[in-house]
């Protein structure tokens, strides 16, 4: 039997990639806050599942943890945004079976409150608080060191590992001719873009949209403009190759942050950043609509004119998750992918074995990595 899948009376060994403090100063290739280390994993309980992680996606909602821009309990396995096969389900799971393919969502859902039975998953408050703690959504830790002492969750999901036991409600079933290591980005970088631009945005046909910040998510708002039929589609970021791929991806126009004009009707921020939000209502056209998608620091405040807000009929929203319906929206965006209108695969900006994920977090940081998948399979010595 292979190391990852060695058993420990009714738990698994798994290997995972855990970050025991933070915040970590850089370079991360030298500090090497994330440990690729062996864990015992429980088997999955009543309405859950155990996945086996084939790829996972490298987004910056893991670098802040990492940095302490998002605060999270630590020891906690990280990773939100992967892909894989379906190796087990527990006790009253019955419309998934093992070895369906599968896409894991970041924000679980109880099915029951007011907000996920309204279609608003992403605010479910039971998944929030237990988010926040680093436990699943049915409660408590699936995961233990090899001392028997809890590693939390990240986001119900901890997708930088070979296996994960998940919440029912947080995987997507797709087709199995569909790629795991391109699946793997509809289950944050594309959920978050094209929701904002599908749901909480609604861009129509003919608007005018601008763009601030073309890491992955970012770039995943260009694309989804372009299919919803934006008239113009300004890209906005200080990296070159960036705006370079914004331009394959749809953008009808490309600039740095200093020369990027007004007028919009509606304007993205995917930075998470407080003066870059600043700048994007500022550069929202009258009647337009400004929406936040960036996470910036908790202790981030805005400063913006009141008057216009209601003198100009402008309108500031949030998108977290992008406001989506996962289990509807991903299998939409996977036949716009078919349909050659979300080309999705050039997100991708490296394929790496897990033991590489400081490296990879270091690439990240210096803006020029858009997503780099890891293989947790796959471990450097």
């Amino acid at each position: 039997m292979p190391e990852s899948l060695r058993t420990s009376g009714s738990s698994m060994r798994i290997r995972a990639a855990v970050l025991h403090a933070a915040p970590i100063e850089r370079p991360y290739r030298d500090t090497h806050p994330l440990k690729v280390v062996e864990l015992e994993l429980d088997p999955p309980g009543p309405g859950e599942v155990l996945v086996r992680i084939e790829a996972a996606g490298l987004c910056h909602s893991d670098l802040s943890v990492v940095d302490g821009n998002r605060i999270r309990p630590v020891p906690m396995a990280l990773g939100h945004e992967a892909a894989g096969v379906i190796a087990a389900v527990g006790p009253g799971v019955r419309d998934v079976s093992p070895g369906d393919h599968v896409v894991l969502v970041y924000v679980p859902s109880c099915g029951a409150c007011r907000y996920c039975s309204s279609g608003r998953p992403a605010l479910c408050p039971d998944a929030a608080a237990a988010n926040g703690l680093g436990d699943l959504i049915r409660g408590g830790t699936r995961l233990h060191d090899l001392d028997g002492a809890e590693v939390r969750h990240h986001l119900g999901v901890s997708g930088f590992a070979d296996h994960a036991v998940v919440d029912r409600n947080s995987v997507v079933v797709i087709d199995k001719n569909v790629p795991l290591d391109t699946a793997a980005l509809f289950g944050c970088a594309m959920l978050t873009g094209f929701g904002a631009v599908t749901h909480t945005a609604s861009v129509r046909p003919g608007d005018s949209v601008a763009v601030f910040g073309l890491g992955g998510v970012g770039l995943a708002v260009v694309m989804s403009a372009a299919a919803a039929g934006a008239g113009e589609v300004l890209a906005v970021d200080p990296v070159p190759a960036k705006r370079e791929l914004a331009l394959e991806l749809g953008a009808t126009s490309a600039c740095v942050p200093d020369e990027a004009p007004g007028g919009h009707d509606w304007v993205f921020e995917v930075v998470g950043s407080a003066a870059v939000l600043e700048q994007a209502y500022a550069l929202t056209g009258r009647g337009g609509g400004t929406v936040s998608v960036g996470l910036p620091h908790p202790d981030a405040r805005i400063t913006l004119p009141a008057l216009n807000i209601v003198a100009e009929g402008r309108s500031i929203l949030g998108s977290y998750m992008g406001s989506a319906q996962p289990q509807q929206d991903i299998p939409a965006m996977l036949a716009l992918w078919r349909a050659g209108r979300l080309p999705v695969e050039k997100l991708k900006s490296d394929d790496l074995p897990l033991g590489d994920i400081n490296i990879a977090l270091d690439a990240l940081a210096d803006g020029q990595a858009v997503r780099q998948i890891l293989r947790p399979g796959t471990v450097t010595a």
